[in-house]
């Protein structure tokens, strides 16, 4: 027997401000961020490639490839400590106001010992050595590879953390609605998640556990107060109440205070790691 539950917004996450995260440049400043901003490095480095810019033009495309994607890969590792040192934490929620200065530093800082380089590679890869005359046209190419680069990083990040924003309820002070269902043996234990099952929802908290008669999104909407986001069609979940966050078959699983592992779909993974949950 099946039920039919009214689905809520992708996610609801209440969010202190103690809670939020500082504003960053954001590509790397964890290991998804450094795939993200390698992955960038890279695509750009085969458009280079196929389009035969900057390179020899009787050069094959395996050779152009052979030369673009460890030199973009490079840069984006690079670029990563470059970004940690003129973008560091600004404790705000909006990029700083001089963000778009710190990333005219950051192309020079990034240009400077890459001129040097792209002249070796250059040599090495086409047998072409650039003269001496050529290295300030070198250094210009470089420079404007660099700034656009760190340009683009820095758009998604802020579109990111705008997302991010977006998605986030503010937790409202008083009392919670739904608090009230419970019943009476478990009124003023924490809760820690919710679980649909057919008609019914089954409440996990510090106490144990008991059914309700209520549809969950229901349940969602009379929950807004306390910190947590749906997880899962079935699942609502506490953000106090995890205690650890664990992937299984692919997915995140979060283990609760009490024992019980709640499941997060596909459809909630990317939002709550967007916030700051995992």
């Amino acid at each position: 027997m099946t039920s039919r539950r009214r689905e809520a917004p992708p996610i609801a996450v209440g969010e202190t401000s103690a809670a939020r995260r500082p504003w960053t440049w954001g590509p790397y400043e964890d290991v998804t961020g450094w795939v993200r901003g390698l992955a960038i490095a890279l695509a750009v480095g085969g458009f280079l490639a196929l389009s035969g810019a900057f390179v020899h033009e009787d050069a094959s495309i395996g050779r152009r490839l052979a030369y673009w994607l460890p030199m973009m890969g490079l840069g984006a590792l690079w670029g990563g400590f470059i970004a940690r040192a003129l973008f560091p934490d600004q404790g705000g929620e909006e990029p700083p106001s001089g963000v778009w200065l710190s990333c005219l530093w950051a192309a020079l800082a990034m240009a400077a010992p890459f001129t040097g380089l792209v002249w070796l590679a250059t040599w090495l890869a086409f047998g072409h050595q650039i003269p001496l005359g050529g290295l300030p046209y070198l250094f210009g190419s470089v420079f404007v590879l660099s700034l656009a680069m760190t340009v683009l990083n820095t758009l998604v990040e802020s579109r990111r953390q705008a997302m991010r924003r977006l998605n986030a309820i503010p937790v409202q002070p008083g009392p919670v609605r739904f608090l009230e269902r419970l019943p009476p043996r478990l009124r003023g234990a924490a809760l820690y998640a919710i679980e649909a099952e057919d008609h019914y929802l089954r409440l996990h908290t510090a106490r144990g556990q008991d059914l309700i008669l209520m549809r969950l999104g229901d349940a969602i909407d009379e929950l807004a107060g306390l910190e947590g986001a749906q997880v899962h069609r079935s699942w609502w979940v506490a953000r106090a109440a995890i205690e650890d966050v664990r992937r299984r078959d692919g997915r995140a699983v979060l283990t609760l205070k009490n024992g019980v592992q709640a499941p997060v779909s596909r459809t909630y993974s990317r939002q709550l790691r967007a916030a700051g949950w995992y």
